[in-house]
């Protein structure tokens, strides 16, 4: 996937062009970037393009700004794997006050060429978000584009959407919320330096600290995958500030089962979560935390070992 941000590049000949922030990339999502994918392939010189603003950067649902499910490296990657070929993802404070008509000028016309548009239903764009899929509709007849809207997904009667998948990992709630991410929940963070209390109780841990702009999952104890190297090991993740011990900020912390072991601080892991196992606790000492690890470490294992033979 080639990434148009911040170039003067545009694609090669015509574009089928997914909007939305997609900041979950999840089935709904994947439902609108699929159907671009699909146009495309049904008009010769038309390749799958992506327009998504940089979740990070997105203010327009209140001061503090959205919290982003994945990071932009992680969105790349899920958008990547659904067969697109150009993606364009700016700083949404550069195009906030554009009216519709600019937007739709200098992001479908300008620089991506676009033959098709395609968007869900609740699309909305422009100036304080003043257009949706009707506005949009006409604004691409006007220039000879064609837009596709597609129908919002449901399950269990109620649409799937960030709003809600955020709220389930706020509540620990991760089983349901992977379900309608399509993915696992993930941290793909940098290794920092700790205090090396995990060696000295047989449970070496790797911290990575949660950026301020990332949501975070209920503070506890989840079963979780670490992916080293291409290689995926079962492990158990701490989320939180780690009360017994102390923490200056927002961390995972992750015993990875069965790890050989080597060197890993600065290099970026990807952390899944898998299932929520407990609360985050405060211990009496060091000795009733390292036998609460040994038991929590268990647990995880047997939720590892459900989902995977479920999976067979």
């Amino acid at each position: 996937m080639t990434d148009l941000t911040g170039t003067n590049n545009v694609p090669k000949g015509s574009t089928a062009v997914a909007l939305g922030l997609f900041d979950g990339v999840h089935h709904g999502h994947r439902a609108v970037i699929g159907r671009a994918v699909e146009a495309a392939k049904n008009v010769s010189g038309t390749e799958p393009a992506v327009f998504t603003f940089d979740t990070a950067t997105v203010t327009s649902k209140g001061a503090s700004g959205v919290e982003y499910i994945f990071s932009r490296e992680t969105k790349f990657d899920l958008i990547s794997r659904l067969g697109v070929k150009y993606i364009y993802s700016p700083d949404f404070m550069n195009f906030k006050d554009l009216s519709g008509e600019d937007f739709v000028d200098l992001v479908l016309c300008d620089k991506l060429s676009a033959k098709f548009a395609v968007c869900g239903e609740d699309f909305r764009f422009g100036r304080n978000a003043c257009c949706g899929a009707a506005e949009l509709d006409k604004m691409c007849r006007k220039r000879g584009i064609g837009l596709i809207t597609v129908p919002e997904l449901s399950e269990d009667g109620r649409k799937i959407s960030s709003t809600e998948i955020r709220e389930l990992i706020k509540a620990g709630e991760i089983k349901k919320a992977n379900r309608l991410l399509g993915s696992g929940f993930a941290f793909r963070l940098p290794v920092a330096y700790g205090k090396h209390l995990g060696r000295t109780m047989n449970f070496p841990t790797i911290n990575q600290y949660i950026p301020k702009c990332q949501i975070k999952p209920k503070f506890g104890v989840y079963a979780s995958e670490t992916e080293i190297k291409g290689r995926v090991y079962g492990s158990v993740t701490n989320v939180g500030i780690k009360p017994t011990v102390g923490s200056d900020a927002p961390l995972a912390e992750t015993y990875i089962m069965d790890f050989p072991g080597g060197d890993l601080y600065g290099e970026t892991v990807k952390v899944s979560l898998v299932d929520f196992v407990r609360p985050e606790m405060k211990f009496s000492g060091v000795e009733e935390l390292k036998a609460r690890i040994a038991k929590d470490t268990e647990a995880a294992r047997a939720i590892l070992d459900t989902a995977s033979s479920g999976s067979r």
